[in-house]
């Protein structure tokens, strides 16, 4: 997919990206100065009435394919709940050079961060990825610690992708609904490493959302920063659900299989769980 005109501009993106920074904090997904968020803008946008300091940086590792691409980038360090009070102060734009080595960074003069995120070689490696493959010219990707379905990630049954998913897609209808093809599952890897990013580049090719075990996970969209933000929400409702029925002893029921299929025939959804 893509965005079509008339297409947001510059202020009302990072309105939004507020907006989801606060939501992942509201339920308890981005706590301290954990998550981040990125946007790919294929379109037009000067950043320099917002932002009108201009340096050069290196990229985390060259990334040609993305030559005269622009992202909007939260900063290292920085509150995702805290984005929407002063979204310039908190974060970046990037228009990558040509070769793909190097970018162009601008920020405001109040800026709040150092650098851009720390995760930040995963997110430019997901979206080349998704930009490569579908030719969007927007895409959304959010890092978050949602704290159920991390908890979950510590149990050894949870980190096989088919169980994690019966699991917890099982507890509401809309589950299926929004996350036909479930969650990719992770295993665990040191954040910011080539062994992650690799990994949620395949994981992410096959799903909407990831499970980066013992950590968090990664949502992306090609519609909308709250659509990747929705992704969460939904994921981590499945998972408490999960985690209440654990300490209840494993009493309920939740959705049978059959009762899933039914939905997705309803409402012509195509799973890939049940």
């Amino acid at each position: 997919m893509a965005v079509v005109a008339p297409y947001p501009d510059f202020n009302e993106i990072m309105v939004l990206i507020g907006e989801a920074g606060r939501r992942l904090a509201e339920i308890e997904a981005s706590e301290g100065a954990a998550g981040n968020i990125s946007v790919y803008v294929g379109w037009p946008l000067d950043p320099r009435r917002h932002m009108p300091m201009q340096e050069k940086i290196t990229l985390p590792e060259a990334f040609p394919e993305l030559s005269g691409k622009c992202f909007i980038v939260s900063g290292s360090g920085r509150r995702l709940r805290e984005i929407k009070d002063n979204p310039p102060a908190n974060l970046a734009f990037i228009q990558v050079d040509e070769g793909g080595n190097t970018a162009t960074l601008f920020s405001a003069p109040g800026r709040l961060f150092a650098n851009p995120t720390s995760e930040f070689n995963s997110h430019l490696a997901v979206h080349r990825d998704q930009i490569l493959a579908t030719n969007t010219n927007f895409h959304a990707v959010i890092h978050a610690q949602p704290v159920h379905l991390t908890y979950l990630s510590h149990i050894k049954r949870y980190q096989n992708t088919s169980y994690l998913n019966q699991r917890i897609l099982r507890w509401q209808p809309e589950m299926i609904v929004q996350l036909p093809e479930g969650l990719g599952h992770i295993p665990f890897a040191i954040p910011g490493s080539a062994e992650l990013m690799a990994a949620t580049i395949q994981g992410l090719r096959d799903h909407r959302i990831v499970l980066w075990g013992k950590h968090g996970v990664m949502a992306r969209s090609d519609q909308s920063v709250m659509r990747a933000c929705d992704r969460i929400e939904y994921a981590e409702i499945g998972a408490k659900y999960e985690f209440m029925d654990l300490q209840a002893g494993g009493e309920a029921e939740g959705l049978a299989p059959e009762d899933v299929k039914r939905i997705c025939a309803a409402f012509n959804i195509n799973q890939s769980v049940f």
